[in-house]
């Protein structure tokens, strides 16, 4: 790290952040990328998770050039034996992490009765059982850092979408009302054990996901909600994320809406 970067560390809202390891799925763009970055300016030293190699390998390249330390690991969370390839290459460079943010996700809107069971699959497989794999992975972590007297967080980014109801996004908005509920549930079991379970839930916000629908009208029905409600940004969301996880490790911070002013 250099010598600016550290001042800047040292007198940051987010000090407490520097010498922790942080596995980061969905890396290569948005929120995961935005968040990976961030942590790492904070002397977090950071694993990249997600298919797309040549992204991944230019934000690590990025992130060492600016003097932080990361590690690129291409992976799908849809096969298990690819997660247990990567839990075996985070923990051969970095050893057991501390903080584990899974951001990666799809959304595919479309009507229910449409059919679209390929669609419904992607997102199941990615947004709820992709997150299990990494949870089970690396939840052994997170426990031992903790109860060696450490701070120990899981960040699941869920969505508005959990609970509040959009026509034609019935299974995206059940995937992530499992991961909100899913994130509920861990903090019965973690929190006692010290581990703090943080559930990010962002409203209209600017990232890839948006790239990912297939069908015209609601791809302009989103454009227009973009112009109407000015959403949030990666950075935006990055920046939650660090602020919550840099608290005291007697606090957690269980639930995070976060929602642009004008849709609030």
């Amino acid at each position: 790290m250099t010598t600016t970067q550290n001042s800047l560390s040292i007198h940051s809202p987010y000090a407490s952040l520097s010498g922790r390891t942080a596995l980061i799925t969905g890396a290569a763009s948005g929120m995961g990328e935005a968040t990976a970055r961030l942590l790492a300016g904070h002397g977090v030293r950071v694993a990249l998770l997600a298919r797309r190699e040549d992204r991944l390998a230019e934000l690590a390249a990025r992130i060492r050039k600016e003097g932080g330390s990361a590690l690129a690991v291409p992976a799908d969370l849809t096969d298990q034996a690819s997660v247990d390839t990567v839990a075996a290459r985070v923990h051969a460079a970095y050893g057991p992490v501390d903080l584990v943010v899974n951001a990666a996700g799809v959304m595919l809107p479309n009507p229910i009765a449409d059919g679209r069971a390929d669609e419904w699959q992607r997102m199941l497989d990615t947004n709820v059982t992709g997150a299990l794999r990494v949870i089970r992975a690396f939840v052994p972590d997170l426990l031992a850092a903790a109860g060696a007297g450490g701070t120990a967080d899981l960040v699941n980014i869920s969505s508005i979408g959990a609970h509040v109801p959009f026509p034609n996004y019935a299974v995206y908005g059940a995937t992530k009302a499992a991961l909100t509920y899913l994130s509920q549930s861990l903090r019965t079991e973690l929190g006692p054990h010290d581990v703090r379970v943080t559930n990010l839930e962002p409203g209209l916000t600017d990232t890839e996901l948006a790239s990912h629908v297939d069908n015209a009208d609601l791809s302009a029905q989103l454009d227009g909600m973009f112009d109407a409600l000015a959403g949030l940004t990666a950075d935006d969301i990055a920046d939650l994320i660090a602020y919550t996880t840099s608290r005291p490790r007697r606090v957690n911070l269980r639930q995070v809406i976060a929602l642009p002013t004008r849709q609030a």
